[in-house]
């Protein structure tokens, strides 16, 4: 029985028929299957500017297909504008937030599915968390990634390009003019970011998860066929329904393994290792994430190039095929036989697809003629990083894959953001930046400024940054981040000192520190834990029951008891 009519049929239920209709729903709405559409639709977010657009041709599909569509806000913050100041807390917190609020939606109003509007960094998966905590049949549907801006520094520019702008002017390498000029012209209309950063990364992959449709997370926002799609979407969740295909049906440890090996052949974002390690336990799967990125790193090869890897946007890697494109090379080491929100399996989708544009060899290749035979992300451990630490190989310079240098170390991004403009950031240094986790934060903040000032300023090809805290999709350069545990928490990040050295080694997988052992164990033995820099309010919460970015910073609430 469908679950809304536990509250919508029989005498006994009519305060619920009359509480709907004092909205204006009728009796035949009522008769129909309940479809939620959870709708991060707002005026801060550019990558969700147009979802009310989106949102009403999909309730169009959905009264198309004979359901009863009942629309609900969910929060959504732009990382963007979190950027490099407090807000940047809250980000990665957030999306605990959103999985939650979904879910008390869902249960409160008993939809018998949900359409899940949202197309921005922690957005995704914070939806895809609530779909495989709920378990009832859902499609998430971006709204699409914006178009590329006025050619700067060689490709099309983005808001991103404003900050590798602004360490180019604290350098006098360009004029005020050229500058000022990327303020009106590189964000030419709304949409997720134009760049593979992790806002499209997880639409991406959650077509490869089976949970978008065909081409959906990756669309232009601008485009007709966006909209198309929206009530494409809409009569297929009418068609979940009917069928029972629910969330937990997509979700699995097989469907997970595609999405990691889309991830590496395209160079994602290293924040999907958290992201996917989140959804996995939402499905409660038995995969461990980190173990995969790790293993199936060493034998998935990088396939596509998109900006920060190469000049070309997501826009342009929709027109070369997209993710429809890569499980169609990867076929043979992919499981094909998953189920996907269109009803059918992997392999009939990508047997089905039909490609509007020509292929595009430069952007995305052969199995045969890889970029690279290893994935674009990498996991390294060593010393410095007992758990884990994340790289991301595809996005920098091969002459950077052993990197040997001198720490330069800072306990907060600010620090190190001034430190650079400063220029007391020089060639071989390694920026550690640390007190950044998801505890210390807290939040797992991103150094995104830290990396593009270091781009700027000319230092981006004889540098590295490692740090406890987050990158974002957008940057490149020498970077490890995600570094476990975390110095809050007593990690060896925490005991580095100016002038230590510091091996980065991505063939080997390792980060290491060049001190004795016995001098780690002598710093550690002096280290003290410091105050939490949020004791109330959300954060106060967050910071004393987040996990940690190797098992993807979760809340874990076992800490509350």
């Amino acid at each position: 029985m469908e679950r809304s009519k536990k509250i919508l049929c029989g005498l006994q239920n009519q305060y619920y028929r009359a509480t709907w209709k004092s909205m204006g729903f009728s009796t035949d709405d009522l008769k129909r299957p309940m479809i939620g559409i959870a709708n991060a639709w707002s005026e801060c977010v550019p990558g969700h500017f147009n979802l009310r657009q989106v949102a009403q041709r999909v309730k169009d599909g959905i009264y198309r297909a004979g359901a009863t569509p009942v629309e609900f806000g969910v929060i959504g913050g732009c990382d963007g504008m979190g950027q490099g100041h407090d807000g940047m807390h809250y980000i990665l917190p957030s999306r605990e937030l959103i999985a939650n609020s979904i879910e008390s939606m869902a249960q409160i109003n008993l939809f018998d599915g949900i359409v899940l509007l949202g197309s921005c960094d922690k957005i995704v998966p914070g939806m895809l968390m609530a779909a495989a905590r709920l378990d009832i049949p859902c499609i998430l549907l971006p709204g699409g990634p914006m178009d590329g801006g006025i050619v700067f520094d060689g490709r099309q520019s983005d808001q991103t390009s404003s900050t590798e702008a602004y360490g180019m002017l604290t350098a006098k390498k360009i004029s005020e003019k050229e500058y000022t000029s990327l303020e009106n012209l590189s964000c030419p209309t709304c949409g997720s970011c134009s760049y593979l950063g992790t806002a499209n990364t997880m639409c991406s992959l959650s077509e490869a998860l089976g949970m978008t449709l065909p081409d959906g997370g990756i669309i232009p926002a601008a485009s007709a066929a966006r909209l198309a799609i929206a009530e494409k979407t809409g009569i297929k969740i009418v068609e979940l329904i009917e069928k029972n295909i629910t969330a937990r049906k997509i979700i699995t440890n097989e469907s997970i393994r595609n999405a990691i090996k889309t991830c590496l052949s395209m160079s994602g974002s290293t924040n999907a290792v958290m992201h996917l390690t989140a959804i996995a336990h939402e499905a409660e799967l038995n995969i461990n994430v980190l173990e995969e990125f790790d293993k199936l790193s060493r034998t998935t090869p990088q396939i596509a190039k998109i900006n920060p890897a190469s000049k070309y946007n997501m826009i342009d890697f929709y027109k070369a095929g997209g993710v429809s494109r890569l499980l169609d090379e990867m076929e043979n080491i992919i499981d094909t036989d998953q189920m996907t929100v269109t009803c059918h399996t992997v392999k009939e989708n990508v047997d089905n697809h039909i490609y509007q544009y020509p292929k595009n060899s430069e952007l995305i290749k052969t199995m045969e003629s890889p970029f690279g035979y290893q994935g674009g992300v990498a996991v390294l451990r060593g010393n410095i990083a007992p758990n884990t630490g994340i790289t991301k190989p595809g996005a920098f310079d091969k002459n950077l894959h052993h990197f040997v240098g001198e720490a330069i170390c800072f306990n907060s991004e600010e620090e190190a953001e001034e430190a650079i403009l400063n220029g007391e950031v020089r060639s071989g240094h390694v920026v550690v930046i640390r007190y950044e986790g998801p505890k210390g934060g807290p939040g797992m903040r991103e150094m995104y400024k830290a990396m593009k000032y270091l781009y700027g300023r000319g230092l981006s090809k004889s540098t590295a940054l490692i740090t406890d805290g987050r990158f974002s999709g957008t940057n490149n350069g020498c970077f490890v981040g995600h570094i476990s545990p975390e110095a809050a928490e007593g990690g060896p990040i925490a005991i580095i000192e100016d002038g230590d050295k510091i091996e980065i080694d991505v063939e080997n997988k390792m980060l290491n520190l060049m001190v004795s052992d016995n001098e780690i164990s002598l710093r550690l033995s002096k280290w003290k834990r410091p105050e939490p820099k949020f004791k109330r309010g959300y954060l106060g919460l967050y910071c004393k029951i987040a996990s940690s970015g190797a098992e993807g910073a979760i809340m874990n609430y076992d800490k509350l008891v």
